[in-house]
C-alpha cells in the first residue's frame, strides 16, 4: 500500500503533467507562475489541510482560500476537476468558447473565491475574512497565496500590520517565494531580503520551506493552521519559477514565455 507521502508525491506530479496539457492547449496561460506553485495546492487539497466541499463551494463550514497569484493557479484547475468541483471535460475548453475556465479565474468558477486580475490585493481580502471569522467566533481558517513579486505593493505591508494587530491567527499566508517577477528578478527590482524575518518584524510567525517538497510543506501548513497563538502566519516557500521545464526553470523573462510546443509534447511523452 502506498504511503501518505508517495501519494502527494503521485498527485504532485501528475498535476505538474496537467498544467503541461492545459498550457499545450491554451497558450495564453501562464505556465512558469502555475508550476511554482503546485506542490502548495497539493497539500492544501490532498493533504487533509484545508475544509471543503466540493458539491457546495461556498459552504459557510468551509476554510477560505484566497488565490492572491490567481494568473499561477492554472495548475489548480485539474485539482478542482478531480475533486468533483466541476466536470474534468472542463479542462479540455480552458480559454476557449464555451468554456468557464479562464486564464485569469474568477468565482464563476466553483473553488475560487475572489476576483484575482490586480494583484497585491489579496492579502488584504484575507485579512478582513480572517477578522470577520474572528468576530462571529468561527474556527474556520484562512489561507492565502501571494507571489513574492507583488509583496513590492505596499497594500499587502498594510495588512500585515494589520493583522498582526488584531491579532488573526485564523490568518495563514503562503509566499510562492520564486524570486521572478514579470520582468526580472525580483532582487533586481525590490530586494526582499529575508522575507520570513521581515514579516517577523511585522509580528507573525514566520517560516520557510523548501516549495517543491510536497510533504514539508503539508507539515509546515498543518502546524500553522492549529497553532493559535495569537500571531498571523506566514509560510515562505521557496519554489523555482517554470519548476521543471528546460529553458523556462529560472529565467528571468520566463513569466512571459511560452515553450514551444514540440518541448511540451517531449516532456509529456506524447502527441498533442
Amino acid at each position: 500500500m502506498n504511503s501518505p507521502e508517495h501519494a502527494l508525491s503521485a498527485k504532485t506530479r501528475w498535476v505538474w503533467r496537467e498544467t503541461l496539457r492545459i498550457h499545450r492547449r491554451a497558450p495564453e496561460t501562464r505556465l512558469a507562475s502555475s508550476l511554482s506553485s503546485i506542490e502548495i495546492f497539493v497539500a492544501l487539497y490532498y493533504g487533509g489541510i484545508l475544509r471543503h466541499d466540493a458539491a457546495e463551494p461556498l459552504a459557510e463550514l468551509r476554510d477560505r482560500l484566497i488565490i492572491s497569484k490567481g494568473h499561477g493557479s492554472i495548475c489548480m484547475y485539474p485539482i478542482l476537476a478531480d475533486l468533483g468541483f466541476f466536470p474534468v471535460e472542463a479542462l479540455d475548453k480552458v480559454c476557449q468558447a464555451g468554456g468557464f475556465l479562464g486564464g485569469i479565474p474568477d468565482p464563476v468558477i466553483p473553488g475560487y473565491e475572489t476576483v484575482n486580475g490586480s494583484l497585491g490585493h489579496g492579502l488584504g481580502v484575507a485579512t478582513g475574512m480572517a477578522l470577520g471569522l474572528k468576530r462571529k467566533a468561527s474556527d474556520r481558517a484562512v489561507f492565502v497565496l501571494a507571489g513574492d513579486g507583488e509583496l513590492h505593493e505596499g497594500a499587502n505591508w498594510e495588512a500585515a500590520m494589520f493583522a498582526a494587530h488584531h491579532g488573526l491567527d485564523n490568518l495563514n499566508l503562503i509566499v510562492d517565494d520564486n524570486r521572478i517577477s514579470m520582468l526580472d528578478y525580483t532582487n533586481k527590482i525590490v530586494g526582499h531580503g529575508d522575507l520570513a524575518g521581515r514579516f517577523a518584524a511585522f509580528g507573525w510567525q514566520a517560516e520557510e520551506a523548501d516549495g517543491h517538497d510536497v510533504v514539508q510543506v503539508r507539515e509546515r501548513l498543518a502546524a500553522m493552521k492549529e497553532n493559535h497563538s495569537g500571531k498571523p502566519k506566514v509560510l515562505v516557500a521557496k519554489t523555482r519559477k517554470g519548476h521543471g521545464v528546460p529553458k523556462l526553470e529560472g529565467e528571468p523573462l520566463c513569466h512571459i514565455i511560452n515553450p514551444k510546443p514540440e518541448l511540451l509534447d517531449q516532456l509529456l511523452g506524447e502527441a498533442p
